[in-house]
This record gives C-alpha cells, structure tokens and sequence, in this order.
C-alpha cells in the first residue's frame, strides 16, 4: 500500500473534481461509486433532455474546473449559461439589488449556470483521459458496505462485490446521506425550514438578458435562473428559457404539485410579477424538502468529509455546490503542502485534517446560518409585520446607493 494513497467514496461532481486534483498531482487515489457505469451513448441519451435543476458556478468554482480539464468539455458542450448580472428585490417593489455588468458587448461574467449531467459528463470524460489512468481507479456501480480502521494505517474498505481497498485517507464525498459520515459516528446539526422547493424548466416571453433573479416573496424565494439554449429552435430565439426554484410552505407546495402544468405556470408567472412576461412552456416539474444540515465535525482519524456529506444549506443563494468545490480546493491544498514539507511523509495526517476542518467549517456555518436568516427576514409570518418590512426595504435601498458594497457583493457571488 502506497503511503499516500486515498480512496474517496463518492463519485458526485466533489467527488470526481477532487480525485481529479490528486490524480493531476501523481498522487495515488481510488474513486468508488455507487452509480452505474454508462457509456456515451447512455450519457447522450439523458443529455439530450433539458434538466430544469442547474448549478450555478462561481468563478472560483469554474477556476478549479478548468484547473482539472473538465470546463473545457463544458465549452464545447455548449451547455451553459453566463450570467453577469444578479437581481434581487421584493415584490412589493420596496427594495432592489441589481449588481454586475450590464454591458452586454463586454460581460465580465459573474459565473455561469450549467446543468448537473453536464457537468457530470464532463468530468467522466476527464476521469478517463490516458494521462491520469496511471494514478487513477475508478470503481463504479459498487457501494461501500463495510470499513474497518486499522490504526495508523488507514482503513480497510470492503464493496458489496467482496473486494476490499485499504487506503491511508478515506474521503467521504457521498451526499447528505453520507454513509462515510455515519460509519465514523460524526452526528449532525438539521434545521427543517418546514418549506418545499418547486424547481422546473419555463419558457417566458421576455429573454433573461445574462441576469439571475430572484424575487424575495412572503411564500419564500422564487428564483429565475438562465438555462443554455440546447435545440436550434432555442438558438433561433435565444435565453428565453430559465430554471425555477420556488420555495413555498410544504402544504402549500405539496397542493399546488397536484395542479395541471398549465395552471401551476400561471401561478409561478402571478408570484414572479410577471417579470419576465407569460410563461408559454413548463418542464420537468419536481420538488425537495428544504433543510439545512451540518457535520458536528469534518474529520475522524484518517477520515475526512467535503460537500454534502459535510454541510448543506438553504439553495436561497444557490451557493451550495461551490461551498463543496472550495472544501475541494482547501483540502487538496493542505494536503499537498504538508506532504512536502514533511518530506513526502505525511499524508492525511491529523495536523493536515484539522486544518482543513478549521479553514473550512466556520465559513461554511457562517454561510448556511446567513441563508437560515435571509429565509427568516423574508418569509413567514413575522417577516410580514411592518418593522421587519421596513427594516428589509430600507435596508436594501441604502445597499443598493453603495457601489463599492455592491462590487463587493458581485465578488462574493463570483467566489473569488
């Protein structure tokens, strides 16, 4: 066994990205998932449907994509959507945050909202590119049944095959559900917003112009993400498709889903204000429960976790994905810079692990508990009395009059 050899478990976008960054690095690393194997014509065939659910990447997110040769696939796909200019505001026309770049000749992007299969695919195609196969395996369609630590050795994993991995650092990069986590005895902090997200796909009259909205309504947020335009018919009629998240209370979700497309997107364009005109098509119309959730701790001996498996937290901001890209980035990076100094000895040591957990843990508690606080400000009962709104639309004018406060927020949002 090799003394810096990782096994992550996990094969999800985290996952893949970090096992790409290591594997770049010539640092040995297995990556085990439990999806199965497709070939590039299953991956065709469910490319070919427009996902209503995208991502939207930062610029740091796109940074490290970039760093492990997956955006360029994503390019080439076509298979996204730029955005350089964010919107907020509240229906009753109070207050509004409009920041970014409107000069559409010269867009100094903000980030860019690309759908999870395509990222997906992109970082399938890296994982078997020739140049990294040397220091790579990938397991998939196996899930991880038992591990067992072995002391300063690491850990023995076993699959639901028969076939064991033992590994000096296991990562734990397997979802909100996070096996890893639960076999450590890592408990969690949950939150229960008692609210539900309805996400779909609409074509509206007006085109998004690059901007991500998103209206702040007493129901919950109500966000209109720009989608890549994938059929020719859309490229002849360009960004009048979005991806919708919409946050209601559970009840009043779950009865609205039991409505015909037709009539719930008459509804959504009613809570939009029509800011974007009629809504003359509806797609893939799904939902999740919303809450939030926090790892008691990111780290074990010789046991680490990223993205959900260590934090998730309100899509309000839809900041999730890149709060995982950048434990991604931290952690790859304290374990490289300790494995050099220490002379190519330490690999995943405590020290390592209790670093990353002290750089990552407190930014991602500080971002999950501010959406926690938006969501209050916001919606529910106590949001609507008269001083919560005056403070909200007082609050956003004066914001909004700051310009550097404003390019610092366009910052923050880029994650750079």
């Amino acid at each position: 066994m090799k003394n810096n050899h990782s096994l992550i478990i996990g094969g999800g976008i985290v996952g893949a990205t970090l096992a790409l960054k290591l594997a770049q690095a010539k640092r040995p690393v297995t990556l085990v998932d439990a999806t199965p194997e497709r070939d590039e014509a299953s991956w065709q065939e469910l490319l070919n449907q427009r996902d209503a659910r995208v991502y939207a990447l930062s610029l740091a997110s796109i940074g490290l994509l970039q760093e492990v040769g997956a955006w360029q696939n994503i390019q080439t796909s076509g298979r996204k959507a730029d955005y350089s200019q964010m919107q907020v505001w509240q229906l009753n026309g109070l207050g509004e945050l409009l920041f970014g770049d409107s000069d559409t000749e010269h867009l100094n992007i903000l980030g860019s909202m690309v759908e999870p299969l395509v990222i997906e695919h992109a970082l399938w195609q890296r994982l078997n590119d020739s140049d990294i196969s040397d220091y790579l395996t990938v397991i998939k369609g196996q899930k991880v049944v038992n591990m067992d630590w072995l002391g300063a050795e690491g850990y023995q994993v076993t699959l639901e095959n028969g076939k064991r991995i033992s590994a000096n650092l296991v990562v734990g990069a397997d979802g909100r559900g996070s096996f890893v986590r639960r076999q450590a005895g890592i408990e969690l902090d949950t939150l229960d917003y008692q609210q539900t997200a309805i996400c779909c796909a609409i074509h509206t009259a007006m085109p998004h112009l690059a901007t991500a909205r998103q209206a702040m309504l007493p129901t919950g947020t109500l966000a209109l993400l720009p989608l890549a335009d994938i059929t020719e018919a859309d490229k002849a009629r360009p960004q009048h498709w979005q991806s919708v998240v919409w946050t209601l209370p559970r009840n009043q979700a779950l009865a609205l889903l039991e409505e015909e497309p037709d009539y719930i997107a008459e509804q959504l364009a009613a809570a939009s204000h029509y800011e974007l005109g009629a809504i003359d098509k509806i797609e893939s119309i799904a939902s999740f429960p919303l809450t939030a959730q926090q790892a008691k701790s990111y780290i074990a001996d010789n046991l680490v976790l990223i993205g959900d498996a260590a934090h998730g937290v309100h899509p309000l901001a839809g900041q999730g994905l890149n709060l995982g890209m950048l434990d991604v980035k931290e952690l790859f990076a304290q374990l490289e810079y300790d494995y050099q100094r220490s002379g190519n000895s330490l690999w995943g040591s405590a020290q390592t692990l209790r670093t990353y957990e002290r750089l990552r843990r407190p930014h991602n508690s500080l971002m999950m508990h501010s959406f926690s606080a938006l969501n209050w400000l916001f919606a529910g009962s106590l949001a609507q009395t008269r001083p919560v709104q005056q403070l909200r639309s007082e609050g956003m004018y004066r914001v909004g009059k700051i310009k550097p406060l404003m390019r610092l927020f366009a910052k923050q949002a880029s994650g750079v």
